[in-house]
Parts: C-alpha cells; sequence; structure tokens
C-alpha cells in the first residue's frame, strides 16, 4: 500500500517543523543540520513506502546545494554585499508561514462560529481545546517508538494477523469504546515492531480518509488519536 504524502504536508512545512522543533533561528538556518534532519525523514518516509512528492526530492538539490554553497570560501567584494545563499530559501519559508497563519486564523474562525451552531456535549471535559499534530509530529512519535530497530524490519513479510486493514478495524472498534487513546499507549501495547509498522500506517490512512484525527495539547506534546467527528462537534 503507497500513501501519498502531499495529502498531508509539503516540504516546506518539513523545513518549518524541523526549525520550530529544534529552535532554529529562521534567519540564520544552521543548513548542514537541517539538511541532515531532512534526509533523516525522507529515509523513513521511503522505508514506511510512503509515496514522496517530487517536491520533495527538489527540496533535497535545492538543500545541498545550499549547503555546498556554504562550505566554500567566502569572496570578499568592497563593493558588493555577497548574498547569503540562504536567502532565498528564509524568503520562502516566512512567505509560506504567513500562508499557513492565515489560513490557521480562517480555519479557528470557522470552528468559533460553529460553536454557535452544534449542540454542546453534555458529557464533561469535551471543551478542551486541541491543536491537531502535523504528519511530522506522528512520524517523530513513529521515529521514537522504533528507536535503534534495523532496516531490514521494514522489509519483512507482515504476517496476515497485522494487516493494515484488519489493524484501521481495530482501530475504530477501539475508537467506539474509548474517545481518544494516546499514540504512546497504541504503540507499547504492540505485540513486537512490526504491529507498531502496520499501527502507524493504519493511522496515516484512517487521517487521509478523514476518518481520525491526531490532536496534541501543545505544541510537540504527546499525540492522542481520536475520530475526527467527536474532536469538531465537541468543540
Amino acid at each position: 500500500m503507497k500513501l501519498s504524502l502531499d495529502i498531508f504536508e509539503g516540504p516546506l512545512d518539513l523545513l518549518i517543523y524541523l526549525i520550530k522543533k529544534e529552535h532554529l533561528n529562521i534567519y540564520d538556518i544552521p543548513i548542514a543540520k537541517v539538511v541532515d534532519q531532512y534526509l533523516k525523514f525522507l529515509e523513513l518516509m521511503n522505508l514506511l513506502d510512503i509515496n514522496i512528492a517530487s517536491e520533495y526530492l527538489l527540496m533535497t538539490a535545492n538543500l545541498i546545494n545550499i549547503k555546498s554553497k556554504m562550505l566554500l570560501p567566502k569572496q570578499v567584494n568592497e563593493d558588493e554585499q555577497e548574498e547569503d545563499p540562504r536567502d532565498e530559501l528564509v524568503r520562502k519559508l516566512l512567505e509560506y508561514e504567513k500562508f499557513k497563519e492565515a489560513a490557521e486564523f480562517l480555519r479557528d474562525k470557522e470552528v468559533e462560529r460553529n460553536k454557535y451552531f452544534n449542540r454542546p456535549s453534555s458529557e464533561p471535559g469535551n471543551l478542551d481545546v486541541y491543536i491537531e499534530a502535523s504528519i511530522f509530529d506522528l512520524i517523530s512519535a513513529f521515529k521514537t517508538a522504533l528507536k535503534d530497530v534495523p532496516k531490514d524490519i521494514f522489509f519483512e513479510v507482515i504476517k496476515d494477523e497485522f494487516t493494515v486493514e484488519e489493524k484501521i478495524h481495530d482501530l475504530l472498534h477501539l475508537l467506539l469504546v474509548k474517545e481518544k487513546i494516546s499514540l504512546d499507549e497504541l504503540f507499547s501495547s504492540a505485540k513486537n515492531k512490526l504491529e507498531i509498522v502496520v499501527t502507524f500506517l493504519a493511522i496515516l490512512e484512517l487521517i487521509k480518509m478523514k476518518e481520525l484525527v491526531a490532536i496534541q495539547d501543545e505544541l510537540f506534546g504527546s499525540i492522542m488519536i481520536a475520530r475526527r467527528e467527536t474532536i469538531y462537534t465537541s468543540l
């Protein structure tokens, strides 16, 4: 099963995520560190059989080009100020972040408006405020769960008991019993590492189908999985 990553986020989203998660200065990006982290994410996506859009590969080439230029000795010119190889990338990131913030503002307004039309739930605690976790938050949590696991495990034949289709059914059934469940709990209850892989792929598929949503209490916080209708009808 191939999942298309472009249904979730793009390469600029990944770069902004890495910059914020590592508390980096967007105006002075340590390009070598960012390139290394970016390539690690793409490698994991590839191992998960996630179809990486061509834009990610173009960004890879661009980052490597910037990194190589940063390694070259600087040519000092008294008449002209040397252009930083990162300037164009920084400009794109800042423009894209403004666009994302505007889109988020409009979405928040829509959620706020829906509060006046949706019937409030009678259950206590349903008015908690969450932020939606990104695909990169999910991959980070998955990477932590599979820390130090040899790459060969991703290429092992997965037994029928751990098929994505059956895991999708299991997750939906579980969320009929529980309103939310933590990603850590799902991974820790898995029988082995292969089941963790299948669980993760099932979650991605359900998010793509708009059945589930991954939420956090705070930015980069622990991730909870819930039915989309449960979260957005209770806000």
